[in-house]
């Protein structure tokens, strides 16, 4: 990892870049993936599965007896930690229910705002080597607790080996109703578009590679996507409080996710980096992933500030998606970040605790958009109605403004929607 020392605010935007190349191919190979789905449907589908994950697919949705067989390889402890997990997550968003909204704005005028759920929702689990079960809980928990009539899964089969069971187990205890094996853009392409076998939902979750990402951002004229998220990224601030082989530790469990990861650490002094330097080499070797981890460490870096305002500066410049506070009050610090996905406050507080179980949600933005967005909550399995209900006497306090307002933008018949029952008070 390269280290800075005090870099000036004019190299920012260059030390806030992602490792996410605007690549032009990716962008047509997307759209015409898109086009054939929109075309062919199933029998798209079919050919990607086999050209994209060597996949010979009969059957796009998984059956009641494959999920059952999968279930039951599943060992005795992976369960407990799942159940552990969902109880965490259920518990943390069922305190998120929104409570209804009843105002009388003036006498006669009442204003009711009610939380509705999204009618079917389509969850995208990536697979590869890593299969996220865990991002199973995290979508699959909230979708149910916010009401959502249909839920459906899409995670891809690969290179004849079965979906990762765990993948379906935590389907089963989390209540999909629907799960289809194929991945990538397609599968996002699917679920915007509908097939002959996979249901047209209205909004669409899920992380991805630059091609899912893709395809949720050509797509989001046609269905609703959660966010724009790429590759995961973590921002560690740390001072002397902190322990180098904690923050080494947080680091490389982000650059583990992929070569296109990333792990920024800022930190207060040159000594903090270099011993968090020499703990990152240590503990690289004890991996298994190190080649995709060296990648990852190739654009990580970390920035030595000697001001903790300048440091919280460049924090809220970055917007990470992980934000891990390691410093003296760090609620003091924390309490000053604008832009961050999830902050894990203290050193006993890593990113994976987030990840897995604490019970907050791990789907997140990345690349800068915690600057505009939410990470994925109960609100967004949800939509927001406003009801109002006027009475004569409530219509005829406002009617003068809504009048003058109406004519001074020139529109007319708003204006007489009013003064038509003016003169019909009786109706």
């Amino acid at each position: 990892m390269q280290t800075f020392i005090e870099p000036p605010v004019a190299e920012w935007d260059a030390l806030t870049e992602r490792n996410i190349p605007d690549d032009p191919a990716v962008e047509r190979a997307v759209k015409a993936i898109i086009e054939d789905v929109r075309d062919r449907g199933d029998v798209a589908l079919r050919e990607m599965a086999l050209k994209f994950d060597g996949m010979t697919v009969t059957a796009l949705e998984v059956s009641e007896a494959e999920i059952a067989e999968a279930c039951a390889k599943v060992s005795d402890e992976v369960k407990a930690a799942i159940a552990i997990a969902k109880e965490n997550i259920s518990k943390f968003h069922e305190a998120q229910r929104p409570a209804s909204v009843d105002v009388q704005t003036v006498p006669g005028v009442r204003c009711v705002q009610r939380a509705v759920p999204i009618d079917k929702v389509g969850l995208y689990i990536p697979g590869g080597q890593a299969p996220l079960f865990s991002t199973v809980l995290m979508l699959a928990c909230p979708a149910r607790i916010a009401g959502c009539r249909e839920i459906v899964l899409c995670t891809p089969q690969g290179h004849g080996q079965p979906i990762a069971a765990e993948i379906l187990y935590a389907a089963s205890v989390c209540g999909i109703d629907r799960i289809y094996r194929i991945g990538g853009a397609q599968a996002i392409a699917a679920m915007a578009l509908r097939t002959e076998s996979i249901p047209r939902v209205d909004k669409i979750f899920g992380p991805g590679n630059r091609y899912v990402t893709k395809a949720k951002q050509q797509l989001s004229s046609v269905v609703a996507i959660d966010m724009p998220a790429g590759p995961s990224e973590v921002l560690v601030m740390a001072d002397s409080s902190a322990d180098p082989t904690f923050i080494a530790a947080d680091l490389l469990s982000q650059a583990e996710h992929g070569p296109d990861s990333q792990a920024i650490l800022v930190c207060d002094s040159q000594d903090i980096a270099t011993a968090v330097d020499a703990e990152v080499k240590r503990l690289t070797m004890q991996l298994s992933r190190v080649n995709s981890v060296e990648a990852s460490l190739s654009h990580s870096r970390m920035i030595v500030f000697g001001n903790h305002d300048t440091m919280l500066d460049f924090v809220n410049a970055y917007a990470p998606e992980h934000l891990i506070i390691s410093m003296r009050d760090p609620w003091t610090i924390a309490s000053k970040v604008r832009a961050a996905g999830s902050v894990f406050i203290g050193n006993y507080s890593p990113e994976s605790a987030g990840d897995y179980a604490s019970g907050t949600n791990h789907t997140l933005p990345t690349g800068a958009w915690a600057r505009s967005y939410s990470g994925v909550n109960l609100d967004s399995f949800m939509r927001k109605i406003t009801y109002q209900e006027l009475t004569s006497a409530g219509l005829t306090a406002i009617a003068p403004a809504i009048i003058t307002m109406a004519g001074a933008e020139g529109l007319d018949a708003h204006a007489l929607a009013v003064k038509v029952r003016m003169m019909n008070k009786d109706l």
